[in-house]
């Protein structure tokens, strides 16, 4: 069984398309592709998941319990808005780690508050697909650490 969750929220699906210039040019399939490679480097696997709709991520993460040791979470724009993410997240016993590819705090001033923010471990932002090694980093140190 993979030990991480991969999940992604709306119009993530569209990277390597939508605004390449935030986001980067490649796609989500790429990007998995690339942390595939390193979460095997570090002796880990994971499963991916992305959804447009808020309560097929809230599923999901209720499905995590027990099943991974933690996940990787770029909730796009749902970061913002969802309290509904922030109490799925908080009623879960597996870590979580915010994911943004953009710096959501040098960005519009609507981008700087994060509903999920207190219910992860921590957040990683602003480093286009290297924020997601970065979480496998800190997610497979934190759990080794517990």
């Amino acid at each position: 069984m993979p030990d991480l969750l991969l999940l992604n929220g709306p119009n993530l699906n569209r990277l390597g398309h939508r605004e390449p210039d935030v986001y980067g040019s490649r796609t989500l399939a790429e990007i998995e592709a690339a942390c595939r490679d390193h979460a095997k480097s570090r002796g880990t696997d994971f499963d991916c998941v992305q959804s447009n709709h808020e309560g097929v991520l809230i599923d999901t993460l209720h499905q995590a319990e027990g099943r991974y040791k933690g996940i990787a979470f770029n909730a796009g724009a749902l970061t913002h808005t969802s309290v509904a993410l922030r109490d799925a997240i908080g009623s879960i016993n597996v870590p979580v780690v915010e994911v943004h590819l953009s710096n959501i705090h040098a960005r519009e001033p609507f981008r700087h508050q994060s509903m999920i923010a207190p219910v992860t471990i921590g957040q990683i932002a602003g480093f286009g697909e290297l924020s997601y090694i970065l979480a496998i980093d800190a997610l497979l140190s934190f759990v080794e650490k517990s």
